[in-house]
């Protein structure tokens, strides 16, 4: 079966850090886009970043420039997203995502079930 697992999702205190990690299973990322999405209650998904095997990695959204980075483990097989100095607006839950043939502005393909990170004041 062809799913996405993302873990790393926590509580923690305005200024912390995460990292959140994408598993594919079933697939392997290579020549894959794989991008991070969040979505926070009441409010629409919002793209956060993509790392893809022609174009690297994009970021979206002036509020994560910066403090947000995304990579991969192709040893592991693996999508990271460190997430630093996190506000309680970062507050949602995270979804990774893999786009066969690398195009981060194409449709994606799988979607896991995503994490929820939480940042209290």
């Amino acid at each position: 079966e062809v799913q996405l697992v993302e873990s790393g999702g926590a509580l923690v205190q305005t200024g912390g850090s995460l990292r959140l990690s994408c598993a594919p299973s079933g697939f392997t990322f290579e020549h894959y886009g794989v991008g991070w999405f969040r979505q926070a209650p009441g409010k629409e998904r919002e793209d956060v970043a993509c790392i893809s095997p022609i174009h690297g990695p994009t970021y979206y959204g002036d509020s994560m420039k910066g403090r947000f980075t995304i990579s991969t483990d192709n040893a592991e097989n693996m999508v990271y997203l460190q997430m630093n100095s996190l506000k309680p607006e970062d507050t949602a839950t995270y979804y990774c995502a893999a786009v066969r043939g690398g195009d981060c502005d194409e449709e994606y393909d799988y979607w896991g079930q995503g994490t929820q990170v939480t940042v209290s004041p």
